[in-house]
């Protein structure tokens, strides 16, 4: 009953998107897809979303494990202990529970598909590419910031958003 009525909530909910990679409620059945596929581990499921988004959308282990935990407590899905680490299987009853949700279940896959779209890979790859650089830059050399460091790189990044919200505008 109670699950019913939170499936019917999510319906009305998921009518308005917002835009954003995946909405509230859609990591289940995306989790439960590809463990469809074969099963997996949590790191596996964030590495394939990562490649299937061409690396707009890298879900953190804090979103994942606890999707896993909830859809293994649900009955969806089960884990199994494999060289120290938690694999996740679907179950018959995750198989039904996406079939009698596939209206849903294939909204969502239509969404991801619509919204990783790219028509000029080639450059988006590169542009992903030199952002996922200069994360992994700020991050290798966080211990070195002082505060004056850190201000000017906040004014340049700033600076940088803005010319990038202008340019995708025109």
């Amino acid at each position: 009953m109670f699950r019913d009525r939170m499936f019917q909530e999510e319906r009305l909910f998921r009518s308005s998107r917002r835009g954003t990679s995946l909405q509230r409620g859609d990591l289940k059945y995306v989790i439960l897809d590809l463990l469809k596929d074969k099963p997996r581990h949590g790191y596996d499921i964030i590495r394939e979303l990562e490649e299937r988004s061409y690396g707009f959308y890298k879900p953190s282990p804090g979103v994942i494990y606890p999707t896993l935990q909830m859809l293994e407590e649900m009955g969806y899905a089960r884990s199994t202990e494999q060289e120290g680490k938690k694999v996740y299987a679907i179950t018959e009853e995750g198989l039904k529970f996406l079939e009698n949700r596939a209206d849903i279940a294939d909204d969502v896959r239509m969404h991801m598909k619509h919204k990783w779209r790219l028509r000029n890979i080639g450059r988006m790859i590169r542009v992903m590419a030199e952002y996922h650089a200069l994360g992994d830059l700020l991050r290798s050399d966080s211990h070195r910031l002082d505060v004056d460091k850190a201000e000017q790189i906040c004014g340049i990044l700033s600076r940088a958003y803005r010319d990038i919200e202008s340019v995708l505008q025109q």
